[in-house]
């Protein structure tokens, strides 16, 4: 049974109700922000897949996705392929930047924008954006600036729920879970 959703006030759910791309983050957002490496040096990451449904969602609703990540990872290309996300800027540090280089192509303006991070390279992007939002065990910074947190930490259904919960301020979940009836 899903926990109940955390109460976020009207103006974050009209916010929510014009979004037409979801960035996020990777490490600490998708994953638990944890790196970890095998004997040989080759890097592991952990996804959620019940966050791969969210975002798939997203995408069958004419919502775009796109990752912008300071690390650059053969995983995340993977996975975000595997996901249909369409658009992935990695090795970015400066996130406002590869955020504002990614909208100059597109039809789209901030404030259609949700992001979702965890950490100090994300702030610029969560208060450029029309809808910030953050992870349950973000920096208390990060938690002050974001429009909307989770109550999951990164890796553990963060992005599953901030999904759903555009989906929902969109009315679009319902018709979503009566699939699944």
């Amino acid at each position: 049974m899903q926990p109940d959703m955390p109460t976020t006030p009207a103006s974050t759910s009209a916010l929510a109700a014009n979004i037409k791309l979801v960035v996020f983050d990777v490490d600490g957002v998708m994953t638990d922000g944890k790196l970890y490496f095998t004997s040989l040096g080759d890097e592991i990451k952990a996804f959620n897949v019940k966050d791969g449904l969210g975002i798939k969602w997203l995408h069958d609703n004419n919502i775009q996705t796109a990752i912008i990540t300071g690390r650059s990872s053969e995983l995340v290309k993977k996975r975000a392929t595997d996901l249909g996300i369409q658009h992935i800027q990695q090795g970015r540090e400066d996130k406002v930047i590869a955020l504002k280089e990614l909208l100059a192509t597109q039809h789209i303006s901030p404030k259609e924008v949700a992001y979702m991070g965890d950490d100090l390279p994300d702030l610029s992007a969560i208060r450029f954006v029309g809808l910030g939002a953050t992870v349950a065990d973000a920096l208390p910074i990060i938690a002050e600036h974001a429009l909307w947190q989770s109550q999951f930490n990164g890796g553990e259904g963060a992005v599953r729920e901030f999904c759903e919960f555009i989906l929902s301020c969109q009315h679009k979940l319902d018709p979503l879970h009566q699939g699944y009836l």
